[in-house]
């Protein structure tokens, strides 16, 4: 008997009205896909293909306008603390000690300051900020506050952590030593993760599947399974690394070729529209 899935996409669209215009800009069309609990999935593909929008939805911040988005067999029809979301842009409360800010989402579920300060306190040390706790925002490097936004969202124990780009405005060198210290977590505590990225290399070194996306509106062009040993040295530098960026990049070429022309096509209104996608 197959188990059911943590989180199931069916046939999820996505349109938006242009202003002035009966038109209607489509983001996304007809995804499916599930997330099995304790998967790594990763979804690549071009710019504007919708990932965004997608990420709004699995959030609960937007509806469908035709499909369901399930979380364990139930309708996602709002923002909850079942899900963690981890942005592009650290987001943390600048006014908040690293500490501090991890409690957020344990503050909301009503938790009492002990209990929450223990489970804080965990979850920083599970990120390698042991000491730091005390920090304010400014005080802390990039890399170091994404862990901070990191360990608040794993903090309040959501069925699934949502990542968009996380690791996007990072320079190369602390992007690869994230990378390897979310894997790290995710094997420690055993999260379903979905994670948004443009990045071929950076899906094919965290993600247990890869969904490549087309061009707009955004479908599930293919889905690729990674075999790769991950504990190898230098495994980005190995030939079965080399073979699936080719394999992912081979399906993608053609979607940005598309994705240029489409923006250098687009009139102004869906220009704009599609800043938002």
């Amino acid at each position: 008997m197959t188990a059911e899935p943590k989180l199931r996409l069916d046939r999820v669209s996505k349109h938006f009205g242009i202003r002035g215009s009966d038109a209607r800009f489509t983001a996304i069309e007809d995804i499916s896909i599930d997330v099995a609990a304790g998967e790594f999935l990763v979804l690549v593909g071009p710019s504007g293909c919708g990932k965004s929008t997608l990420l709004d939805l699995l959030g609960g911040l937007t509806t469908p306008s035709s499909g369901r988005i399930l979380l364990e067999g139930q309708p996602i029809t709002g923002p909850g603390l079942d899900r963690g979301i981890v942005f592009q842009q650290y987001a943390l409360l600048p006014w908040r000690t690293a500490l501090h800010n991890i409690e957020f989402g344990l503050e909301a579920k009503g938790l009492p300051k002990r209990q929450r300060r223990e489970i804080a306190g965990h979850y920083l040390e599970l990120v390698g900020l042991h000491g730091f706790g005390d920090r304010y925002p400014h005080e802390l490097s990039g890399g170091m506050k994404q862990r901070v936004a990191i360990a608040r969202s794993l903090a309040f124990d959501p069925e699934v952590l949502l990542m968009d780009e996380p690791f996007a405005a990072l320079d190369a060198q602390t992007r690869e030593s994230l990378q390897d210290e979310l894997l790290r977590i995710w094997r420690a505590t055993g999260k379903t993760i979905l994670f948004i990225t443009h990045g071929i290399d950076e899906a094919v070194y965290l993600g247990q599947r890869v969904a490549v996306l087309t061009s707009r509106p955004g479908r599930v062009k293919t889905v690729v399974d990674i075999d790769i040993d991950r504990s190898a040295e230098d495994v980005r530098s190995g030939p079965r690394f080399r073979e699936f960026r080719h394999h992912i990049w081979s399906q993608l070429q053609g979607e940005v070729a598309r994705a240029q022309h489409q923006e250098l096509e687009a009139p102004g209104a869906v220009k704009k529209e599609a800043a938002h996608v």
